[in-house]
């Protein structure tokens, strides 16, 4: 019987690695990076937490590279314009002769309905002829006119408004309350202008992403950075495109936590502790407090100044890299409030070394169970 019982115990604690579990221990996290170098381990002190406070995001406008005011708009094919026309007297090409009121000089102005210019760039004016308008501005079109006109009116004096442009105007689609082609002011619109013309966006502010497309050239950025950064706050140009997009940032916890899940952030941002409060924190009976860790891919550029020497440098543009927190340390309490999580991040939290011991002696209890009964009626019977 001793023989059977130590042959057994040493088959259950041979087979610890067959138990389940909810993970890789703290151990196997740091033994997997040293032993095959696919991740780096970094231990987070107050250094790191500076160096990714500097971490920004990875797309933004400001690449557009246009913080000039906006251009007068040019008229183009497909406007519509209102063309106005006075006279010095009434009498003349566009105004009747004064009634026989001695009180009344009679009108002296003429006002054309819209007329759309042509694909040809013209617009037809009467005893001017046709007259090209496409790449000039309203302004300009009024001196030609006006020249067109002088010998033929008394004095003409022309005023030329564009009530619909096509040409000078951007699309607004996806997450906004009345999506459309907005229409740009000649004061000049930026992004947050078009935006609010458009109605707003529908989603909250934290989940939406502002989409720029500019000819071949596309941007994304996340809306709240838009509105805390002037600098993404570009200036809009006619023909471009805002799509706002939905796209609710989150994180991931697994392990030893009071929740298993994925996790929305319902804010900007949240930090780590936020991060283990809304996973329901550590389980005492499970978690190992120094086997905290945090799972991210971070840009090249970060990564070289947490970990200078590792061999993983320059070997692509996003480089793995695995955070780890002690909170049997009080100084730990301080850095995860600073320690920002990012979307997509994974919080694991290791079980304590204790918690598999613990189930092979749950197994081993089991297993010794039908031996110990069966000895029990052995000797009764005896």
């Amino acid at each position: 019987m001793r023989i059977f019982l130590t042959l057994a115990a040493a088959g259950l604690l041979a087979s610890c690695s067959t138990l389940p579990t909810s993970g890789p221990s703290a151990q196997n996290v740091v033994s997997e990076e040293s032993s095959f170098a696919r991740y780096d381990v970094v231990d987070i002190s107050p250094a790191v937490v500076d160096i990714l406070a500097r971490r920004r995001p990875d797309a933004s406008l400001s690449g557009f590279a246009d913080f000039r005011p906006a251009v007068e708009p040019h008229i183009s094919v497909g406007d519509a314009l209102t063309i106005s026309v006075f006279e010095a007297s009434a009498g003349g090409l566009f105004s009747p002769p004064p009634s026989t009121d001695r009180f009344s000089t009679g009108s002296k102005a003429a006002v054309f309905p819209d007329q759309v210019v042509g694909r040809d760039g013209a617009i037809t004016m009467p005893y001017a002829g046709r007259i090209q308008v496409a790449g000039r501005t309203p302004q300009q079109v009024e001196r030609v006119i006006q020249n067109a006109l002088e010998g033929k009116a008394i004095q003409p004096q022309v005023m030329v408004n564009v009530t619909r442009s096509l040409a000078n105007s951007v699309t607004v689609l996806g997450e906004v309350t009345a999506g459309a082609r907005v229409p740009l002011s000649v004061r000049g619109d930026r992004v947050l202008d078009v935006i609010a013309t458009a109605g707003g966006v529908r989603a909250p502010v934290n989940e939406s992403f502002i989409q720029l497309t500019r000819g071949s050239r596309t941007a994304r950025v996340a809306m709240t950075r838009v509105t805390s950064d002037a600098r993404q706050n570009i200036f809009i140009r006619p023909n471009d495109v805002l799509t706002i997009i939905r796209d609710p940032q989150s994180f991931i916890v697994q392990g030893a936590a009071g929740a298993n899940a994925e996790i929305r952030f319902d804010a900007e941002g949240v930090n780590l502790a936020q991060a283990l409060a809304k996973a329901g924190g550590l389980l005492d009976s499970r978690a190992d407090p120094a086997g905290v860790f945090v799972f991210r891919f971070e840009p090249e550029a970060i990564a070289r100044d947490i970990a200078p020497d590792s061999p993983l440098a320059g070997q692509g543009a996003m480089r793995p890299v695995v955070y780890r927190l002690n909170l049997r340390e009080p100084n730990s309490l301080f850095l995860e409030q600073r320690f920002r999580i990012f979307n997509k991040d994974l919080v694991y939290i290791s079980n304590a070394p204790f918690t598999e011991v613990h189930k092979v002696m749950q197994v081993f209890s089991t297993a010794l169970s039908p031996a110990a009964t069966g000895a029990s009626l052995y000797n009764v019977v005896k």
